[in-house]
């Protein structure tokens, strides 16, 4: 079994990815709507994200599965903060007002 240690380090290392994942999807879609080139936006942007976090699964994971499985939880756990931190830094704009009226 792993080491508490080297747990730890892979939710650390889990958390930072995860936090680069979604805060990189929260400017991507910020910036991209406003652009003319929206595909090249969203497809370059998922691409390059996609890429540092498999890339940092795969360094983080080593050869135990219990190290990917710690750093997957802080992937999850930076999904949830990133979530709640942007949705409070974010006013409700008129789209998210007439959403409320819908039957």
């Amino acid at each position: 079994m792993a080491e508490p240690l080297s747990l730890a380090s892979a939710l650390i290392a889990g958390i930072l990815l995860g936090t680069f994942f979604f805060v990189g999807l929260w400017w991507t879609v910020r910036r991209g709507v406003k652009s003319e080139r929206v595909a090249l936006w969203f497809f370059g942007s998922m691409l390059l994200r996609t890429s540092v976090v498999m890339l940092g699964f795969y360094f983080v994971m080593g050869d135990s599965w219990q190290r990917l499985l710690a750093a997957l939880l802080g992937f999850v756990l930076a999904r949830l903060i990133v979530t709640r931190l942007t949705r409070e830094a974010e006013p409700p704009g008129p789209l998210a007002q007439e959403a409320d009226h819908a039957p």
